[in-house]
């Protein structure tokens, strides 16, 4: 039911072919958050992470932006945050934590960075933008998702 509410909200947020567009390459990242062993220290992490893992992305979104507010620093949240919001929906939302994501000097999710925002503009509507991305991405072998943005090139190029 939960996810079947992701995809009727990632189609509603975008004109009909860049929504299914945005449907079809969205994937949640995995949760490499809830793995961890609780402590007293992260529990109000894992407890926000709870409904990320059961796949209800709006929930995720709330639970998880008081705590990124509180913990500006800790890009692993803001992360999930992201992915989380553009789940949901909200990819401009979504861009904007991808931005501060960028900016941390450790660059933990550089690849993961780079095509969620991606799929940001997919999901917002931005056609030109999304398609000169994928091929930018497409076009880097190295990328950990070259060959994911390969196949939205191909899609938002026969759309």
């Amino acid at each position: 039911m939960r996810k079947l509410a992701m995809i009727l909200l990632l189609g509603a947020c975008t004109s009909a072919p860049e929504g299914d567009l945005c449907e079809r390459h969205f994937e949640p990242y995995p949760d490499l958050i809830g793995q961890r062993v609780r402590t007293e220290q992260n529990a109000e992490l894992l407890d926000a992470m709870e409904p990320y893992a059961e796949g209800d992305f709006a929930e995720a979104a709330k639970a998880l932006q008081p705590y990124v507010d509180r913990h500006p620093r800790e890009v692993e949240a803001r992360f999930h945050l992201a992915v989380s919001l553009l789940g949901s929906g909200q990819p401009y939302d979504a861009e904007l934590q991808l931005d501060f994501v960028e900016q941390d000097p450790r660059r933990v999710f550089r690849d993961e960075t780079e095509w969620y925002s991606l799929l940001c503009l997919v999901c917002s509507g931005q056609r030109d933008r999304a398609v000169a991305g994928a091929k930018e991405l497409a076009g880097r072998k190295d990328h950990r998702y070259s060959g994911a943005a390969a196949r939205l090139l191909k899609d938002l190029e026969g759309a």
